[in-house]
């Protein structure tokens, strides 16, 4: 785990150095068959934009700049960066968390010349020595929360948005964010929420990391503080060939995929791009403020899928065979024990053995809540990228970054007909892929901390 937190000048703004290639020649670019582009060569959009520019070109009118400064942690989870991403772009300054400088997206955060970026994990252990994995859920003895650290990134903000993760004690964090929030009068929190589904029926299992967040929000609640609540879907950006548990999507032999996964291939899940549609989400959610969205929980989640569906859709924009194979959480790589409980849990919430789809709980718990999908989320944004594009354009990329090379296989893969829809598969898979010692993906560095976040 990584080292104590290092000394912090708040002052201090991490901006980006120019590039050593700037005045490079140019290079050959490696492009693979999936590589595609909203415009072709000849397309007269870009025409205009390259011969005609100056004479096309509508003056500009003065925009207003947004006066306002966004505290965020965990600043390189996919969440935070999403929303750090278009937030700078319009003029939005941000003060970020981040628990190291490693990987590509920390990297893009600090080097953004609108952030203002603080290094350290939001807990702190007692001893120099203790090496205890810290993702346990609950109280864990000798491990207490930075409390400096928040107060640092708070300092000077009036909005926020909070994705708290299983590094300390989750509820003790999140309670110390929302107090520190409360104490500088942020104007408005946004807090990245997930349900308690012992809270909805005694029946259904506590999932720990969500059960956690749960209860943040109820002490966001209990305080006061101008709070809005989102519950974000399934990533599309879990998918991943790595031997990585619950969203492996498993390369056979014949160039085909295998995901298994606990779920009814009958039931809807919610799915949600995060890296692309949560910033935007986030934005409106600022414009329109307390006012509008005081109190409210709202399902971030632009597609309402069912494995075989979501199958189907990774299918046609990938242009490979892609199966559903219905089946228990297989771990086969080393993961942190707070995620290792989730996993238990969540195979017992949505078990692979339930024969009745109508009867698999609500991925967030509340059934309303679930069926506002994808409506509430369109009303917040409505350009996403639905599983279908991410599988065409952005899968193959991710994959290349960490070393494969499926995608550049000659071999053309026949599309099915489009009412051809991928049948559940009740053969195990079979994969002989080398075990991944870990989460860290080779190319971009995403380790668990992105992945869940």
């Amino acid at each position: 785990m990584p080292a104590a937190p290092i000394p912090i000048r708040t002052d201090l703004v991490i901006r980006t150095a120019p590039s050593e290639h700037a005045n490079a020649s140019p290079r050959a670019v490696t492009r693979h068959k999936h590589t595609r582009s909203s415009y072709s060569e000849s397309s007269p959009i870009l025409s205009m934009s390259r011969n005609n520019s100056l004479s096309f070109r509508p003056l500009k009118r003065s925009m207003p700049t947004p006066d306002k400064t966004i505290a965020v942690i965990n600043a390189s989870g996919r969440q935070a960066a999403s929303l750090i991403r278009i937030a700078t772009a319009v003029g939005y300054k941000v003060r970020a968390q981040l628990r190291n400088l490693e990987g590509v997206i920390a990297t893009e955060v600090s080097t953004n010349p609108n952030v203002t970026v603080f290094v350290g994990e939001l807990y702190i252990r007692k001893k120099p020595d203790d090496n205890r994995d810290v993702t346990a859920n609950g109280h864990i003895p000798g491990i207490v929360v930075n409390e400096d650290l928040i107060s640092q990134v708070f300092c000077g903000a009036q909005l926020a948005f909070i994705n708290t993760t299983f590094y300390g004690n989750e509820v003790q964090v999140g309670e110390a964010i929302a107090d520190v929030a409360t104490r500088v009068k942020v104007q408005h929190f946004v807090y990245s929420s997930m349900p308690d589904h012992a809270a909805y029926n005694p029946e259904w299992p506590s999932l720990p990391l969500w059960s956690a967040k749960h209860r943040v929000e109820e002490y966001i609640r209990q305080i006061g503080l101008p709070a809005t609540f989102v519950y974000t879907g399934i990533y599309n950006n879990n998918f991943t060939s790595l031997a990585y548990p619950l969203f492996c999507m498993d390369l056979q032999s014949d160039g085909s995929f295998v995901w298994q996964a606990p779920f009814h291939p009958d039931a809807k899940l919610p799915w949600l791009d995060a890296e692309h549609d949560v910033g935007p989400a986030i934005l409106q959610l600022f414009k329109d403020g307390p006012s509008k969205w005081n109190g409210k929980r709202i399902a971030l989640a632009y597609e309402h899928l069912t494995p075989l569906e979501a199958c189907q859709a990774f299918e046609k924009g990938l242009g490979r065979r892609v199966k559903y194979h219905r089946g228990p959480i297989e771990v086969k790589c080393k993961i942190p024990e707070g995620y290792r409980d989730q996993l238990v849990a969540l195979e017992k919430l949505f078990s692979p053995t339930n024969p009745d789809a109508e009867k698999q709980p609500p991925y967030f718990g509340d059934r309303v809540l679930e069926d506002s999908c994808p409506d509430s989320a369109l009303a917040l944004w409505e350009g996403p990228r639905g599983l279908e594009e991410y599988a065409g354009e952005i899968f193959p990329l991710e994959e290349e970054a960490n070393g494969k090379t499926w995608m550049f296989d000659d071999e053309e893969y026949d599309e099915p007909a489009e009412s051809e829809v991928p049948a559940l598969d009740d053969e195990e898979p079979d994969s002989d892929e080398s075990i991944d010692e870990g989460l860290v993906m080779r190319g971009l560095k995403r380790d668990e901390e992105q992945w869940l976040a």
